[in-house]
């Protein structure tokens, strides 16, 4: 165990014995790591998104899979539009307060250069990213697969991607 820690495994992790099939399925598959960001200056909200599917085409779309009863579900119903940022290697801190998995006092946006745009609260220090207007979305008990289509993408050079596979972060 490394300096700081308390337990082996993760405290709040979920007994094998207890594990969904589906979900130990879904964790087989590797995974693209995207913050998706929505709302107003005042009402920002932002969630760690895996489940995301991008279908090019005129017009291409962005698919994903996003809890109903996030603060993130109801600012882009409530303002038509949202942003997904493609994290790095070096965004795993982020992610992970994005997930609340980490704690983040004062709010998930302290502290991190954000500007405020017509789609939603743009990460600065993320340079990929694709700008989305909702267009629909598929609900269930938990979840609403969103529909967006995209209305403009910013590219950096992104050769370090942040994966998540079976629980753990990988990168390039």
């Amino acid at each position: 165990m490394s300096p700081g820690e308390i337990h082996d495994e993760h405290p709040f992790a979920t007994p094998p014995e207890m594990r969904d099939p589906v979900r130990q399925f879904r964790g087989r598959l590797a995974s693209p790591v995207t913050l998706v960001t929505s709302g107003e200056p005042a009402a920002r909200a932002g969630l760690t998104v895996s489940s995301l599917l991008v279908a090019d085409g005129d017009p291409s779309f962005v698919h994903l899979l996003v809890g109903n009863s996030t603060d993130l579900w109801d600012a882009i119903r409530e303002t038509g539009s949202f942003i997904v940022h493609v994290l790095t290697a070096e965004h795993r801190e982020l992610s992970d307060r994005f997930a609340s998995i980490r704690p983040s006092p004062g709010g998930l946006f302290l502290g991190i250069a954000v500007g405020d745009t017509d789609y939603g609260p743009e990460i600065g220090a993320i340079g990929t990213r694709a700008y989305c207007r909702y267009v629909g979305h598929f609900d269930d008990a938990y979840h609403a697969l969103v529909h967006g289509i995209i209305e403009r993408v910013v590219l950096d050079d992104v050769r370090r991607p942040l994966q998540y596979y079976r629980g753990e972060y990988f990168h390039g």
